[in-house]
């Protein structure tokens, strides 16, 4: 059931792991979907979600019909920002850690003032905080999914932040992360956008419609940390928590699609001037917030098939 009224919902099947229902109902964030309900009278549980306007972030991102990407880089990057968050939150939850195990950029939804909202938490799993692991079978979307937690079974926190890296890819060419239109090497965006990282010819593969002569510099930090993200090894790449300090030190306030600049809540004001009388370091929403804006809307998760040299990674460093 899915509606597209003001106020409307929409309905989740969760046919795994009915158990996390409880832990769902009580995350509170600004950048995750609000869980208002669950429905049990049904043959697989379903979850009731707010409904989110602005759709997913890869139906603004991706050009379809050769029409331009109406998300300029300071909302690519608040959105990143937002995102990254989300999941230091989720991985550092006080009641057990929560490995969200199929980040994309259609699990990534916008609601009206372009906030981003982490959704579908169908294939997400709970670790205890005295864990640092969890040996499950494989699940996730090729092109997203972590070749270590591929090959070993071994789901980590380090899972979702390689997930994260090829959304942070994706920001910054408006290209798909899986594409059989690529030639055979290159139809990973991974492989693909390390590579020209690597021949120094990352400007090729940059959207031109993000680029310009000041953000420049900002375009190359953040295709460091995309980098980063993405190694080989779980152990080598950086906590999301890091990674949502460094996009916070780039951010700038991003303005709408039409060029008006987003107007924060008080509830966002008095919590930012807060933490800089608090602190010197950077700001990182990766706190509980009962002040959610905007409504938003549960996705599915796909997991398709690809042969395996398709997610190996790069391992530099």
């Amino acid at each position: 059931m899915l509606s597209t009224a003001p106020g409307a919902y929409t309905l989740v099947a969760l046919s795994e792991h009915p158990y996390d229902i409880g832990v769902l109902s009580q995350i509170k964030h600004r950048n995750v979907v609000r869980l208002l309900g669950c429905c049990l009278e049904t043959p697989a549980p379903l979850l009731v979600y707010e409904f989110i306007v602005e759709g997913t972030l890869s139906e603004h991102i991706h050009k379809k019909n050769g029409k331009r990407s109406s998300l300029s880089w300071e909302l690519r990057l608040n959105i990143a920002t937002e995102t990254a968050g989300a999941l230091a939150y989720l991985h550092s939850s006080a009641l057990m850690q929560i490995i969200h195990r199929d980040v994309k950029a259609t699990n990534i939804l916008l609601d009206e003032h372009y906030t981003a909202k982490v959704s579908d938490f169908g294939a997400s799993r709970l670790i205890p905080l005295d864990q640092t692991q969890l040996t499950t079978l494989v699940q996730g979307t090729f092109g997203y999914l972590d070749p270590e937690y591929f090959l070993t079974n071994q789901l980590t926190e380090k899972s979702d932040v390689y997930s994260f890296g090829v959304v942070l890819m994706e920001l910054l060419t408006s290209k798909v992360a899986l594409s059989f239109a690529r030639p055979e090497e290159d139809r990973n965006l991974a492989n693909f956008f390390v590579r020209f990282m690597e021949e120094d010819r990352l400007n090729e593969v940059l959207d031109d419609d993000i680029v310009n002569e000041r953000n420049v510099e900002t375009l190359k930090k953040v295709a460091e940390v995309a980098k980063r993200c993405v190694r080989l090894k779980g152990q080598d790449r950086p906590t999301m928590k890091e990674v949502a300090m460094e996009l916070e030190g780039m951010r700038v306030t991003p303005k709408q699609p039409w060029g008006k600049s987003e107007v924060s809540s008080p509830e966002d004001t008095e919590y930012l001037l807060g933490s800089a009388m608090k602190s010197d370091a950077y700001f990182v929403d990766v706190r509980g917030d009962f002040g959610s804006r905007g409504a938003t809307i549960g996705t599915t998760s796909g997991y398709e098939s690809m042969q395996i040299q398709m997610v190996m990674p790069y391992d530099g460093r």
